[in-house]
C-alpha cells in the first residue's frame, strides 16, 4: 500500500510517517520503480503502535526504546513494565504540577468578583513577586 493508504490504515498522517522515518523511528521501507513508498501490513502495524504509544504520551526516544523491546522476542517483560512504570511516575509527578497550577488558577478565580470593578485578584496574582531577585516589575513613566 501507499503512503496514504498506510496513513489511514494506521491513523498517522503521511507527513509524520515521512518525519519518523526521517529520524530513524521506523525503517525506510521499499519504495516502488516510480520511487513511491510501498508499506506492507507488518509496517502498518509498527506505525499503530507508534500511534498507540504516542495517544499513552511517551516520548519518541521511549517509543524508540519499545519498539526495539517489541521486536526483540528474547526481550523480558521486567524490561518493558520498568519503562512503563518510569513513565507513569513521570505522568504522577506531571499531574500534581498541573493540580497545583489548577488549585492556585481556582483560588484567585474565587477571590475575583468579576465585576466592573478595575480591581482584580487574578491579576493582582500573576502581577506578584514571587521571586525577591525579579527586577522586572513595571515602572510608571
Amino acid at each position: 500500500m501507499n503512503i496514504g493508504q498506510a496513513a489511514t490504515a494506521s491513523g498517522i498522517s503521511p507527513k509524520m510517517i515521512r518525519y519518523y522515518e526521517s529520524i530513524g523511528l521506523i525503517r525506510p521501507v521499499q519504495r516502488s520503480s516510480a520511487g513511491y513508498r510501498v508499506y506492507d501490513s507488518r509496517e502498518v502495524q509498527t506505525l499503530g503502535f507508534i500511534k498507540r504509544s504516542r495517544e499513552l504520551g511517551f516520548s519518541l526516544e521511549r517509543i524508540g526504546t519499545l519498539l526495539g523491546l517489541w521486536e526483540d522476542t528474547a526481550r523480558q517483560s521486567a524490561d518493558v513494565k520498568k519503562l512503563a512504570r518510569k513513565h507513569i511516575d513521570e505522568l504522577d509527578e506531571d499531574i500534581r504540577k498541573l493540580q497545583s497550577i489548577r488549585d492556585q488558577l481556582q483560588h484567585l478565580v474565587e477571590h475575583c468578583h468579576g465585576d466592573n470593578r478595575p480591581d482584580c485578584p487574578i491579576i493582582d496574582g500573576l502581577a506578584a513577586d514571587t521571586d525577591s531577585t525579579c527586577t522586572h516589575a513595571p515602572t510608571s513613566s
